[in-house]
């Protein structure tokens, strides 16, 4: 065991460097040649269909210097919120806690909780608040959040808040099933996060 690791150690640098990581796209697109064969061992008249690979378009590259805008594209299912909005910064809830993105931030993928999401452009603020879904975050400055429901901060009725709380904690105390008990606290949770999104 520990000459297999004094072997590896001792490996040239340059060895590893050329091995391509798996998030490394192909500057063209490039089939998968063990898939191609063993489709024309299989079904030598029928093209092969296209693999995944064959759709992804090369990564954009990394700038040189640190820009000053973030990118931030916002989408829901049904429409899309912001597309290609350069803005000074974006905090999103996170399932881990509040994280702000600024031009430059390291790549990331983080999923979103119920809460608030922020746009900062210049003094002005939009909030909204989003269900859940996920932030992917590009090392090219750009920001791409996908929510499940999103709705700006300021058209939320904060007495139907009040209420929509005092009915899922009610549920939740009176469930007796599993799944009551889990409908009413996914109720509770974003309920909750709605009242104190309102009151911050």
């Amino acid at each position: 065991m520990f000459r297999r690791a004094t072997t590896l150690l001792r490996r040239p640098l340059n060895a590893a460097a050329s091995r391509r990581f798996s998030t490394d796209l192909p500057s063209e697109t490039a089939a998968d040649s063990s898939f191609v064969k063993a489709w024309k061992k299989a079904s030598p008249t029928i093209d092969p269909p296209k693999t995944p690979l064959s759709y992804l378009k090369p990564r954009p590259s990394i700038p040189s210097s640190l820009p000053t805008k973030l990118t931030v594209n916002f989408v829901l299912p049904y429409s899309s919120e912001l597309s290609s909005k350069e803005v000074d910064m974006v905090i999103v809830p996170a399932t881990t806690g509040q994280m702000g993105v600024l031009p430059g931030h390291v790549a990331t993928i983080a999923e979103l909780k119920p809460g608030v999401l922020s746009v900062h452009e210049g003094n002005d603020v939009t909030k909204y608040f989003v269900s859940s879904g996920f932030t992917f975050i590009h090392a090219n400055s750009v920001a791409d959040v996908i929510a499940v429901e999103a709705v700006p901060l300021d058209q939320i009725d904060a007495n139907l808040v009040q209420k929509g709380l005092q009915d899922f904690t009610q549920k939740l105390n009176s469930a007796t099933t599993d799944l009551e008990k889990a409908e009413a606290q996914i109720g509770v949770d974003v309920h909750s996060a709605l009242n104190s999104a309102l009151s911050g």
